[in-house]
């Protein structure tokens, strides 16, 4: 039967994004200001005070991208070539691409096959002498174990980054915000984020060393109070005036934005409840960037996208086509010039997470959501799942 031709929001358009009379009004006053640059301007440093004060943080870091406020991250923790940073092969390549990025060698631990993020007990296992952080994903807005990564890095002295790109104003099962727990966490306003300034990031601490790393990595190691002195490497990563102006307007939309998402997911979980082989998210702390659930190997996730896809409900088998390290550039690609170095002698091969693959080659099935979706859309979208179970269960 189809969706009738229903066209559902889509981030790429107005009537997926919160984008109004608030973003338009920063801009023109960025450009009537002719401080586009946020060395010398006010607008990002009154962004990293306001997403200080959401958060409840010491500091918070603008930078240009989600990738480049994990690199900041990466390179506060100070590796030395060839240390290692366990993280998730379920994320987006701008996870893994800091560690690589700073001589780092990213370890990859398996996850827990309801949710996909980190399995604790596997980080543990993956912990040798040369580990210095964990890079926690929040993958689709569900809440990673922090209590258990927590415990993991405090047993072994290492930093613990939280990757909170798909998870704006997620928290944890206590009700603390997730970006709270961790040493770092980082931030993502790219276009198919929650909020969005077309790119950009932030990074959050409680430390003042890892903030003033942080801060001087952004801007090519240099300490602006004090002349033109360059104490450390560092990248330019400067966050625009434009873009942390539509970010600061973005921000106080983000209560909003999430109670949104929440409320259609909730109206979603109650339609699919009681449909037999469907895994659904747990909603506890779920931010819903996307909504994923899970089907039967057999006849798998592949075949369940095809059959939303025909009825016109946009919807994706694994999320990836591959778990991170079965991508070339970490599986057999140069990473410097000629050379694999730091990742020389080092072998990714295939089974090394099974959870992982199984998710994405069999069983995970992702559901484009944004808060432009209706009630309607939301009904819509359940009956086209309940007669793909029907067809495929």
């Amino acid at each position: 039967m189809g969706t009738g031709g229903r066209r559902f929001p889509d981030v790429l358009e107005p009537g997926g994004r919160t984008i109004g009379a608030e973003e338009r009004a920063a801009v023109l006053r960025v450009l009537d200001s002719a401080v586009l640059c946020s060395t010398f301007g006010t607008e990002g440093r009154a962004l990293e005070a306001e997403m200080a004060g959401l958060y409840g943080r010491r500091a918070a870091v603008a930078s240009s991208s989600g990738t480049a406020a994990l690199h900041l991250a990466v390179a506060a923790v100070r590796l030395d070539p060839g240390d290692e940073v366990i993280t998730t092969p379920i994320s987006d390549f701008g996870t893994v691409a800091p560690i690589l990025a700073q001589n780092g060698v990213p370890v990859f631990a398996d996850v827990d096959p309801a949710t996909g993020n980190l399995d604790p007990a596997a980080v543990e296992a993956a912990v040798t002498p040369r580990t210095r952080a964990i890079m926690a994903v929040h993958l689709f807005g569900a809440p990673a174990d922090l209590a258990g990564l927590r415990a993991v890095a405090d047993r072994h002295g290492l930093i613990l980054i939280e990757d909170c790109a798909q998870a704006w104003l997620g928290t944890t099962p206590g009700g603390a915000l997730l970006g709270t727990v961790g040493d770092i966490a980082c931030f993502s306003l790219q276009q198919y984020k929650h909020i969005t300034a077309g790119d950009g990031g932030l990074s959050i601490t409680d430390d003042d060393e890892l903030a003033r790393r942080m801060r001087l990595f952004m801007d090519k190691g240099w300490d602006r109070t004090i002349g033109r002195l360059h104490l450390s490497l560092g990248l330019n990563y400067r966050m625009t005036e434009l873009a942390a102006a539509v970010a600061r307007a973005q921000l106080a939309k983000a209560p909003a934005v999430v109670a949104r998402r929440r409320e259609r997911a909730e109206q979603l979980l109650g339609a699919l409840k009681g449909l037999s082989g469907i895994g659904l998210p747990d909603p506890a702390g779920h931010a819903w960037w996307l909504f994923p659930f899970t089907v039967p190997a057999t006849p798998g996730n592949r075949a369940w996208a095809e059959a939303l896809t025909a009825e016109g409900v946009p919807a994706v088998a694994g999320y990836l086509e591959r778990p991170l390290y079965a991508n070339p550039a970490i599986a057999e690609a140069p990473v410097y010039g000629s050379a694999r170095f730091p990742l020389e002698g080092r072998a990714y091969p295939a089974g090394l997470c099974p959870e992982a693959e199984r998710l994405i080659g069999r069983t995970l099935v992702i559901l484009h959501w944004n808060e432009g979706y209706t009630a309607g859309d939301v009904d819509t979208i359940a009956e086209a799942v309940q007669r793909a179970h029907g067809r495929l269960a």
